[in-house]
């Protein structure tokens, strides 16, 4: 699967994005004997700033009508889409690509969206905006769906951007090893705990269940579904 972002700030998202679990699962990488592993994803940046046609580089305007703040423009935005799907007609035709803008009215980001996303789809658009919104007409030319990744106002669509990436990807055969569904069988079961068996904090003792240390799987289930 590709993700592309389009993203005034690049360099702060690959930071993220070419680290711990994302960042295994772009390279190539040699397995026992002379078995190549492939990528199982690739992360593609588009700055909006590089499509812009005056000396300054300039992406936001004053909105018209009146209001508060800048606007960012729609022409360096979709130039920049154009690029990263210019070269997927075929896949565009087929429905394999998706295009998302983030933003706070949007359709609530969700666990099964992710899946959807991973599974439905061979290339996702991400549109990061920033400064007072998006000219509309992005919206209308790109066919975007509006996502929010929950109910509250962030600086820029760089962080729910990279959130829709990270949780997609957790849903891309591979990227997680081979205990994909156990992970996430295990993030929702709630509590859990490691060694120490005693923790001590502050001349405070924290004890794991006893349950737990008891061996017994039957009721290690029965307690992890109480929870």
């Amino acid at each position: 699967m590709q993700f592309h972002i389009i993203t005034l700030f690049p360099d702060v998202c690959k930071a993220y994005t070419d680290a711990s679990v994302l960042g295994r699962a772009q390279k190539t990488e040699k397995g026992k004997g002379a078995k190549v592993r492939g990528k199982k994803l690739s992360i593609c940046y588009y700055n909006p700033r590089d499509y812009t046609t005056d000396k300054h580089k300039k992406v936001d305007d004053r909105p018209y009508g009146g209001g508060p703040g800048m606007v960012m423009r729609a022409e360096p935005v979709v130039k920049a889409w154009d690029k990263a799907v210019g070269r997927k007609s075929k896949a565009k035709q087929a429905g394999k690509v998706k295009t998302l803008i983030m933003s706070p009215r949007g359709v609530t980001f969700t666990q099964e969206l992710a899946k959807e996303y991973a599974q439905q789809y061979e290339h996702l658009v991400l549109i990061s905006g920033r400064y007072e919104g998006i000219d509309a007409r992005v919206k209308e030319i790109t066919d975007a769906e509006e996502v929010s990744v929950g109910d509250y106002v962030l600086t820029g669509g760089e962080l729910p951007a990279l959130t829709i990436v990270d949780a997609t990807a957790r849903h891309i055969e591979g990227v997680l090893g081979t205990h994909d569904s156990l992970e996430d069988d295990r993030a929702t079961e709630g509590v859990t705990y490691t060694r120490p068996e005693v923790l001590v904090h502050k001349k405070a003792k924290y004890s794991v269940p006893d349950v737990l240390v008891g061996g017994n799987h039957a009721e290690i289930e029965k307690w992890r579904q109480g929870k």
